[in-house]
């Protein structure tokens, strides 16, 4: 590329000043990559919602779900698809433990964000294993227990709070109860821990307390 000669009050060619040449590249370089990495985030979010709610025939899944939760300054969401799983263990009586696989996506948002990212993304993958009756009462209740896997969309949120990396184990603790006249309404508390297991420092980690409404087909 050829640069611009600009002449100077005596008629002598003037060559643009390197300095700010370089600071005006650098400040559009800058201005690019926030876009790229606000558009990246978009396309993936709409491709993790495309994967969890557009399955294939084949891949039907059995229930829907939503969460809303809140932890450590933050707020949570998130919107979930789930599979059942045919296997059952430990038959006692009419107890019996199961589970199904969960495909999330959600966003959390932090009060406290002087200094720090207030918002990301946050897509899951976890297999749940639910401890439930084989014949349901009216009210049926259950708890269930899970270490799934998560990816955020970035590794920092509000000004105090490091993940390391933007993978990160979740597991979580449960109780609920399945309701209705086909048992199609499913309510449950949760207490949900998410961190890299130290894999990457800092590993700040962060704690959510989450109701959860699911509805199975």
């Amino acid at each position: 590329m050829e640069a611009a000669i600009i002449a100077d009050s005596r008629g002598e060619p003037k060559c643009p000043q390197p300095g700010r040449a370089s600071a005006a590249a650098r400040d559009r370089l800058r201005f690019g990559a926030a876009l790229g990495e606000r558009t990246i985030n978009k396309k993936l979010a709409a491709a993790a919602l495309a994967a969890a709610f557009c399955a294939p025939a084949a891949l039907a899944q059995d229930g829907l779900s939503v969460e809303l939760g809140n932890g450590r300054a933050t707020d949570l969401w998130r919107l979930g698809a789930q599979w059942n799983w045919k296997s059952r263990w430990f038959d006692h009586g009419n107890w019996t433990v199961g589970g199904y696989w969960d495909v999330s996506v959600g966003a959390w948002s932090g009060h406290s964000g002087a200094g720090g990212n207030t918002d990301l993304v946050d897509f899951g993958l976890t297999p749940v294993f639910r401890l439930q009756q084989r014949e349901r009462s009216g009210l049926a209740p259950y708890l269930e227990g899970a270490i799934g896997f998560h990816l955020l969309s970035k590794t920092r949120i509000n000004a105090n709070r490091a993940f390391g990396s933007s993978f990160q184990f979740g597991d979580h603790v449960g109780i609920g109860v399945r309701f209705g006249s086909r048992h199609q309404y499913d309510l449950s508390l949760r207490y949900q821990h998410l961190s890299n297991a130290d894999l990457k420092k800092p590993n700040n980690g962060i704690d959510f307390t989450q109701l959860r409404l699911q509805y199975h087909f």
